[in-house]
C-alpha cells in the first residue's frame, strides 16, 4: 500500500517517528479533557426533554407557570385475610398520626378525611403524603419517614404497612441498579484482560489494548460535558459510552496490534511492520470508526432527545478511539518495540505468525461447496430471524425492574387493589383562573363522565398552583398502563371526555399526559422516525463501502449480510423474551415483549460495530485482489489471516455484552442478549462462512464497479517497500485453504 496517499499510514508513520510528543500529547489530551469534565457540569436531560408528544406539551405548560410539583408517597395499608377490620382501622389511625407527627411529611390524606382511597373490597387502604422541602432532595428526607412507618408496621401484626412514591422508588432501584452496573463493569474489564492475555500470550501486549481503550473512554467522558451542553444526556448515555468505548477501542487496538506482530513474524523490520499495519489497520479502523458515527448520526432523526444524547455520547467515544488508533497506538508500539513481548505466559504460544488450523479448515470445506455453504448458513439466519416477525413491542415499565425489591412488590399489591392509581393519566387545565366556577365545573364534569366511562377509578385528585392558573387533574386508568384497555381508557379520556368538559371553555387549554399518554406518544414518534433512521444508515453505509472498496457488490453484499445478523438477534431476543426459550438461564422472571426503544437502539449500534468485522476482513481480500490474486485465493488468504484478531475481538464483545445479561432491569438483559447474539453470529456463521460463500460464487463480479463511478477515488492495497507481504500466487498455484476446492 502506498503510505503516502493513505491518511492513515501518513498519520501512524508520523506518530511512529514522533513518538515521545504522540504519547505525550495523548496524555496531555486525555488529562485536559478530564479537568475540562471536572470544571464543566453535565447538561442533563430535563423531564420536558425526555417526553414526547403530548405528554411533553404539558410539561412545558407546567414548567412555564413555574408548577413545583411536590415528592410525593403514598402508603398502603392491607389487612390480611382474618384480620378484623378494627384492627385495620387502628393501623389506618396509627399511620396516619405517625406521619403528622413526622417533620418530614405534610399534606396527609387519607379515607379517615372521608378521602375515596378505600379499596373495592374494603381490605386495602391508602394515605398520600407529600415529603416536605424542595423534590429535588427529597430522598434525604424519605429515610426518617421510612422508618416512622417501619415502627407503624412492627405494631400492628396482621396489617401491611408498606411505603411506595416515585422518591422511595428511586432510591431502592438506584441503588440496586448502581451495583449492577459496578458489577458489569467489575466483570467486563478482568474478562477482556484474559481474552487479551490467551489472545497475545503476552502481559505487555494484552494491557496495551486494555488501557488504550480505557484512557479513550475517560477522555470521551471529559469531553461529554462540552457535547451534554447542546445535546443534554442522561445515565443511560454514559452506560452506552463505556459498553461500546470499551468494545470499539478495544477492537480497534487489536487490529493494529496483531498486524504489526503479524508482519514482525514474517520477517518485516519494526519499521517496516508499523508502516504496513499503519496503511491497512489503520485506515480499516478510520472506515470502520466512521460507519460507526454514520450510524449512531441516524438516532438524530428520531427527534427523541433521550436518543440524541446516546447518539452524541457514542459518536464522541468512537471518535476519541479512532483518533487515539491513528496516533498513540503506533507511537506506543514503537517505543516498545519487540518489548510489547515481555511477560510472556507459560503454555501460551504464539498466535501471531498464523490463524491455527481450525478457521482454515472450515474456510476449506466452505469454499469447496460454496452453493450448499452459502443456502445453509442463509437458512439458518433467516429460521432465527423469523420469530422477530411476531414481536411484541411494549414502553419500559415496573414488569422490566428487580421483581424481588419490596418497593415494586409493594407496587404490584397497590395496582391490584387500587388499579391505576400508582400511575394515574393526568390533565393538564391552564386557564387565566383555574378556580373560577366555570373551570371548577368542568373539572367535576370531567371527574363525573371519566368514571361513568367505567375506564377511570377512584381516586381522581385534583392539585393547582398558588398562583390559580393551572391545575392538574390526576384520573386513574383501568389496565395495568400498558395493555389495551389502559390505551383505549386514554383515547375515551382525550378525544371524549376531555374536548367535553375542560376542553369545551374558551381560554382553557388541557392537556393529556401521564405513563400511558407517554407510552402513546412514544409508539407513535417511532413508528413515524424509524424508516427515515433505517434509510438514512443505510444509504450512507452504501456510500461509504462504494468509496472504501470502490465496488457496488462488496457495499450491497456487506449490507445485507450485516441485516440478516441483526434479523436474526432480533429472532433470538423474541424466542428468549416473548417466549422464554433460555430464559431461566439469564434469570428471566416471567416473559412479556421488547421494550419499544430496543429494536432501533440495536439496529444502529449493531450495524454500526458489525462494519468492524467487515471492514477489516474487506480490507485484507481486497489487498490480495489489488495485487493481483485471484478472487477465491484473496478471499482464502484475507479470511484466514484476519480470524485470529476478529475471533478475538469478538470475543471480547460477546462476553462484555454479555455481563449486561446479568443485570436485574429486564431492558438491559435485552440489550446485552441481542448484541451478543448478534456479534457472535457476525463473527463466526457470517464472517466465517456466508461472506466467502457468497463472494466465492459471485467470483470476478465481486469487484463490479459501473464505469460512470470510476472516478470515485481510488485506494489501492499495494504492499509498502520492504514489508513482508506474501507473494502473489502465479497462474495454477491455490492458497493451502483453497486445495481442492475446484469444482
Amino acid at each position: 500500500m502506498d503510505v503516502s496517499g493513505n491518511l492513515a499510514g501518513r498519520v501512524g508513520r508520523w506518530s511512529a517517528r514522533h513518538r515521545r510528543t504522540a504519547v505525550l500529547g495523548w496524555l496531555a489530551f486525555v488529562a485536559l479533557a478530564l479537568l475540562v469534565g471536572r470544571l464543566v457540569p453535565q447538561g442533563e436531560l430535563t423531564p420536558a426533554e425526555q417526553s414526547v408528544g403530548a405528554p411533553a406539551q404539558a410539561r412545558q405548560i407546567l414548567d412555564a407557570r413555574g408548577w413545583e410539583e411536590p415528592a410525593s408517597e403514598m402508603v398502603l395499608v392491607q389487612r390480611a385475610p382474618g384480620v378484623d377490620e378494627a384492627a385495620a382501622t387502628a393501623a389506618l389511625t396509627d399511620v396516619v398520626e405517625t406521619l403528622r407527627r413526622t417533620p418530614e411529611a405534610t399534606d396527609v390524606v387519607s379515607p379517615l378525611d372521608g378521602a375515596p382511597l378505600l379499596s373495592a373490597d374494603g381490605r386495602s387502604a391508602l394515605v398520600t403524603f407529600d415529603v416536605t422541602g424542595d423534590r429535588e432532595d427529597a430522598g434525604e428526607r424519605i429515610p426518617a419517614i421510612a422508618g416512622a412507618l417501619a415502627a407503624v408496621a412492627d405494631r400492628h401484626e396482621g396489617v401491611r404497612v408498606e411505603q411506595f412514591g416515585d422518591t422511595s422508588a428511586d432510591l431502592a432501584l438506584d441503588e440496586t441498579l448502581d451495583a449492577d452496573f459496578r458489577r458489569a463493569e467489575l466483570l467486563s474489564i478482568p474478562i477482556t484482560l484474559v481474552v487479551l492475555l490467551v489472545t497475545f500470550g503476552a502481559v505487555v501486549a494484552a494491557l496495551v489494548p486494555l488501557v488504550f481503550a480505557l484512557t479513550a473512554f475517560l477522555a470521551a467522558l471529559g469531553l461529554l460535558s462540552l457535547t451534554s451542553q447542546v445535546w443534554h444526556v442522561d445515565q443511560t448515555a454514559q452506560i452506552v459510552m463505556l459498553l461500546i468505548g470499551l468494545a470499539v477501542g478495544v477492537d480497534y487496538s487489536l487490529f493494529y496490534l496483531k498486524r504489526e506482530r503479524e508482519e514482525r513474524a514474517r520477517g518485516a523490520g519494526p519499521v517496516d511492520a508499523l508502516d504496513v499495519a499503519a496503511a491497512t489497520s489503520g485506515r480499516s479502523v478510520l472506515v470502520s470508526g466512521i460507519t460507526v458515527v454514520v450510524a449512531m448520526a441516524g438516532m438524530f432523526l428520531t427527534g427523541f432527545s433521550v436518543f440524541t444524547g446516546v447518539a452524541s455520547a457514542t459518536i464522541l467515544v468512537v471518535a476519541v478511539s479512532v483518533l487515539g488508533s491513528l496516533t498513540v497506538l503506533p507511537a506506543t508500539m514503537a517505543s516498545l518495540g519487540d518489548r510489547v513481548e515481555k511477560g510472556r505466559i507459560p503454555f501460551l504460544r504464539r498466535r501471531d505468525a498464523g490463524p491455527g488450523r481450525f478457521w482454515p479448515a472450515v474456510l476449506g470445506a466452505v469454499l469447496r461447496r460454496p452453493l450448499v455453504a452459502a443456502l445453509t448458513a442463509g437458512a439458518a439466519l433467516v429460521a432465527l430471524a423469523v420469530p422477530a416477525l411476531a414481536m411484541d413491542l411494549r414502553s419500559e415499565g415496573v414488569e422490566d425492574l428487580p421483581q424481588d425489591l419490596a418497593v415494586i412488590q409493594t407496587y404490584d399489591r397497590i395496582t391490584e387493589a387500587f388499579p391505576g392509581g400508582p400511575a394515574p393519566a393526568q390533565v393538564v387545565v391552564e386557564a387565566p383562573d383555574v378556580t373560577a366556577p366555570e373551570v371548577q365545573a368542568a373539572i367535576a364534569d370531567l371527574r363525573a363522565r371519566a368514571l361513568a366511562t367505567g375506564q377511570a377509578n377512584e381516586p381522581i385528585g385534583v392539585e393547582t398552583d398558588d398562583a390559580g392558573t393551572v391545575a392538574v387533574v390526576s384520573v386513574p386508568l383501568v389496565g395495568d398502563g400498558e395493555e389495551q384497555a389502559s390505551r383505549d381508557a386514554l383515547a375515551t379520556l382525550a378525544d371524549d371526555v376531555v374536548p367535553a368538559t375542560v376542553g369545551a371553555l374558551d381560554g382553557v387549554r388541557a392537556v393529556v399526559s401521564g405513563s400511558t399518554a407517554y407510552s402513546v406518544a412514544f409508539d407513535e414518534l417511532m413508528a413515524e422516525r424509524t424508516p427515515w433512521v433505517f434509510g438514512f444508515v443505510l444509504v450512507l453505509a452504501f456510500g461509504l463501502l462504494l468509496v472504501s472498496f470502490r465496488s457496488v457488490t462488496v457495499a450491497v453484499t456487506a449490507i445485507v449480510l450485516n441485516l440478516l445478523s441483526v434479523a436474526a438477534a432480533y429472532g433470538a431476543m423474541v424466542l428468549v423474551f416473548q417466549e422464554g426459550v433460555g430464559g431461566s438461564l439469564i434469570g428471566l422472571d416471567s416473559t412479556g415483549a421488547i421494550v419499544n426503544w430496543i429494536p432501533l437502539f440495536l439496529f444502529v449500534v449493531l450495524f454500526g460495530l458489525s462494519m468492524d468485522y467487515h471492514v477489516f476482513i474487506l480490507s485484507r481480500i481486497r489487498e490480495g485482489h489489488d495485487r493481483g490474486l485471484p478472487t477465491r485465493t484473496a478471499v482464502a488468504q484475507g479470511i484466514t489471516s484476519s480470524a485470529g484478531v476478529v475471533t478475538s475481538a469478538a470475543v471480547i464483545m460477546v462476553f462484555v455484552f454479555l455481563t449486561f445479561v446479568t443485570l436485574s432491569m429486564t431492558s438491559m438483559k435485552q440489550i446485552g442478549l441481542g448484541l451478543a447474539v448478534a456479534v457472535l453470529l457476525d463473527a463466526t456463521v457470517v464472517r466465517a462462512v456466508l461472506l466467502p460463500a457468497v463472494m466465492r460464487l459471485l467470483g470476478a463480479a465481486n469487484w463490479y464497479l459501473p464505469r460512470w463511478l470510476r472516478r470515485l477515488p481510488q485506494l489501492r492495497h499495494q504492499p509498502v517497500p520492504g514489508a513482508a507481504v506474501p507473494a502473489p500466487h502465479t497462474a495454477g498455484e491455490e492458497s493451502p485453504a483453497l486445495a481442492g476446492t475446484r469444482d
